[in-house]
């Protein structure tokens, strides 16, 4: 009895959490923590969303159960968003479902389609849940380096050409979490022809389509065509209309995959709460310039970040997506590596980031910095961090004696 469980045993302690019963402890404390760590947008759902859910949650009818796949209403809301977003007509019938936020999609998905032993290729570094999803449906991972300087294509190719049995699936994430990098229609376009060629599904996850702050729109792999044959794609209203703790998203794209996640959804939930559907309606089908105010916002946030950091001595490559930053280590902190980097930064700046190696093997040597805090916080940050920076030789002598007294 004492025997630990299968699927919890392959699952790795959760490195943030180290990071997050600092800040906690230092909150309780009474400290200020200036908190860049997980990525939960801090700016209100807009207004008229708001006052939907109100109008709906009155009705009574709306609190019985709901359906797994989403109200009709809200899946034909999301078909329409892709014609006039993506131009690419989406069957609201068969080829999309409502989710309980795009994490819990994917999860389902991974458990729908996933036999022990099948090989699934991942993005390293990437977001935890598009990795141990399928760790927990009992895959096997083959990580794919991603990031400033990574030839993907390449990375792809080698995966494949060294994976037994064939590789499964195919997760894609872009503009990505955590690395903020973005792709072409072009890059699309060869993957979908190379998955094609091999068998391979694909997995998208495109919950930052919205947050662009330089050149064209980030496009969607299914504007490719031929991608539903093979691809379903993630999408969320989390960040796009700052709505995450209302818990929506979408799998769209191909009928086979959508089917399945269907078919086990049906088993474990009756969707999310109805007035919430309601209203995440009204999100897609109504106003979208608050969409445009959040960019600005993230934007802005983006650029005082990246100034008042570097005047600090902490030089971090400007984003062109996403509400991150994928900051490299200051020099002489390096050898300490992320998660003590992390630790001491908190402890002694009082402000807090995700270690990058919480994102995969290859997230080591960066920590992400999300835009979560506003422009007057960001430069007490960055004030901080100009302190942090000038006793810096005591600092890592201090974090090198903690990592050797562990």
């Amino acid at each position: 009895m004492d025997n630990e469980f299968h699927r919890v045993r392959r699952l790795p302690p959760y490195v943030f959490s180290e990071v997050n019963a600092m800040k906690a402890s230092a909150r309780a404390d009474g400290e200020d923590v200036l908190d860049f760590g997980m990525g939960n947008p801090d700016l209100p759902s807009p207004p008229h969303v708001v006052e939907k859910l109100v109008e709906a949650v009155q009705n009574p009818r709306t609190h019985r159960y709901s359906v797994s796949k989403g109200i009709k209403g809200l899946r034909q809301a999301n078909a329409d968003y892709y014609a006039r977003r993506f131009n690419v007509d989406i069957n609201p019938e068969t080829e999309t479902i409502v989710t309980l936020g795009s994490k819990e999609g994917f999860a389902n998905l991974a458990m729908a389609i996933t036999s022990p032993g099948d090989i699934v290729l991942v993005p390293n570094p990437s977001y935890p849940i598009h990795a141990y999803g399928f760790i927990i449906a009992g895959g096997a991972l083959r990580h794919v380096p991603v990031g400033p300087n990574v030839d993907l294509r390449s990375e792809l190719e080698r995966a494949v050409r060294h994976s037994v049995p064939p590789p499964l699936a195919l997760v894609l994430n872009f503009p990505s979490n955590p690395t903020a990098q973005v792709v072409s229609s072009k890059f699309y376009r060869e993957v979908v022809e190379f998955c094609k060629e091999h068998g391979i599904y694909i997995l998208s996850d495109l919950a930052y389509a919205e947050i662009y702050f330089d050149g064209e729109p980030p496009p969607s792999i299914l504007e490719i065509p031929g991608a539903k044959d093979i691809a379903v794609e993630f999408t969320s209203l989390s960040k796009t209309f700052s709505m995450p703790g209302w818990r929506i998203g979408f799998a769209t794209g191909n009928k086979k995959l959508i089917d399945a996640l269907a078919r086990i959804k049906s088993y474990l939930d009756y969707g999310a709460f109805t007035p919430i559907q309601v209203a995440a309606t009204a999100a897609l089908n109504g106003p979208q310039d608050c969409i445009d105010d959040f960019r600005n916002i993230y934007g802005k946030r983006r650029d005082v970040l990246i100034e008042s950091f570097g005047r600090s001595g902490w030089k971090i490559p400007s984003p062109s997506a996403t509400m991150f930053a994928w900051a490299p280590i200051p020099e002489p902190f390096r050898e300490l590596g992320s998660l003590e980097f992390s630790k001491l930064l908190l402890e002694k700046a009082q402000v807090a980031v995700s270690p990058g190696i919480g994102f995969g093997e290859y997230g080591e040597g960066f920590v992400r910095v999300a835009l979560v805090e506003n422009e007057q916080r960001i430069l007490q940050a960055a004030r901080n961090i100009k302190r942090f920076m000038s006793e810096s030789s005591q600092l890592i002598e201090e974090g090198l004696k903690r990592e050797v007294t562990k």
